[in-house]
C-alpha cells in the first residue's frame, strides 16, 4: 500500500512551497491525491454529460422517451459510478487517518531537540527555548519574540498556547497550520530537513493586527544551533557585551500563560 500512495508524493512533482520538514511531503501527497481523484472524475462527469446532450438532443420528429430508472440497464448507469466513486473515497480516507495519525497523533518519544513553547498573543509570538541543560522551565531557557530557533535533523515537541484570543500556528514550509486556543495547550511535534530562514504567520484573524502578526524560524546546522543557545543563555549572554537580555514582555507572557490542560488536537 506504501508503494502505491508513494507515485503521490511531492517528489514527483515541483510544489508551490519548499519542503522543508519531515512530513511536509505526506501532506502535499494527500493533496495531490485528492486533486487527481476529483480531477479526474470531473472530466469524466462532464464528458458524459456532454456526450449525452449531443446524442440524445431534440430532433424533429421524434418524441422523448419517458426514463423512470426501474429497468436493469438504468440502474446500472446509476449504481456502477457510485461504487465507482466511493472506492475512492474509502481510498482518501484511508490516506488521510493515516497522515493524521502520524502528524496529530503518532508523537515521536523523546524528542532529541527538546520542547518549544509557542504563545500566541495579539499581535505577536514568543518561544520559549530550552537553554543549555536542554529542559524547558529551568531558569536558563532562552526567550524570544518573533524568532524562532531550531537544529536542522532534530525532532521537536511544541506547546502551543494562546494569552488572549484564538491564534493559528502556521508554517507553510513545515506544511504546520495548528490553532492555538486560550485556556488551553496545544501539543505537537516537527523536524527541519532544511536549514534556511522561513515565515511563520497567524493564520487566524485575530484581531486589527492580525496581518502583521509574523514570524521568522531559523533552521540551524548543529554547529551554529550550539553557539545561538550558548550565546543567549541567561548565564552567558548576560556577560557578553551587547547581549540582549530576554525580553520582559515576553517572560511576563510566558508567566501568564502559566499551566494549562494538555490534550492532542485542534485546527
Amino acid at each position: 500500500m506504501n508503494g502505491f500512495f508513494e507515485f503521490f508524493r511531492v517528489d514527483y512533482f515541483d510544489p508551490l512551497v519548499e519542503v522543508a520538514s519531515s512530513y511536509a511531503a505526506d501532506i502535499d501527497g494527500l493533496i495531490w491525491l485528492v486533486l487527481v481523484v476529483v480531477g479526474f472524475w470531473f472530466l469524466v462527469a462532464e464528458g458524459v454529460f456532454l456526450w449525452f446532450i449531443m446524442k440524445f438532443r431534440a430532433r424533429d420528429g421524434r418524441r422523448a422517451d419517458y426514463i423512470d430508472g426501474t429497468n436493469k440497464r438504468h440502474k446500472r448507469w446509476i449504481t456502477v459510478p457510485h461504487l465507482l466513486v466511493l472506492g475512492f473515497d474509502v481510498l482518501i480516507i484511508v490516506v488521510s487517518f493515516n497522515v493524521w495519525y502520524k502528524i496529530k497523533m503518532d508523537l515521536p518519544e523523546n524528542p532529541d531537540g527538546g520542547v518549544i513553547r509557542v504563545i500566541g498573543q495579539q499581535w505577536a509570538w514568543t518561544f520559549q527555548h530550552p537553554g543549555a541543560d536542554g529542559e524547558l522551565d529551568t531558569p536558563d531557557d532562552i526567550f524570544t519574540v518573533d524568532e524562532l530557533h531550531v537544529e536542522n535533523n532534530r525532532t521537536y515537541h511544541f506547546e502551543l498556547q494562546a494569552t488572549d484570543v484564538l491564534h493559528s500556528f502556521s508554517v507553510p514550509v513545515w506544511r504546520i497550520k495548528q490553532d492555538a486556543i486560550p485556556g488551553r495547550t496545544i501539543t505537537g511535534w516537527f523536524q527541519p530537513t532544511r536549514t534556511g530562514e522561513f515565515d511563520v504567520q497567524c493564520a487566524e484573524i485575530c484581531g486589527f493586527g492580525h496581518g502583521v502578526m509574523i514570524a521568522r524560524v531559523m533552521v540551524e546546522d548543529e554547529e551554529t544551533h550550539a553557539a545561538w543557545v550558548e550565546a543567549n543563555t541567561p548565564a552567558t549572554a548576560a556577560a557578553m557585551v551587547g547581549a540582549v537580555t530576554p525580553a520582559p514582555v515576553a517572560a511576563s507572557l510566558a508567566a501568564e500563560a502559566g499551566p494549562a490542560p494538555n490534550g492532542h488536537g485542534g485546527h
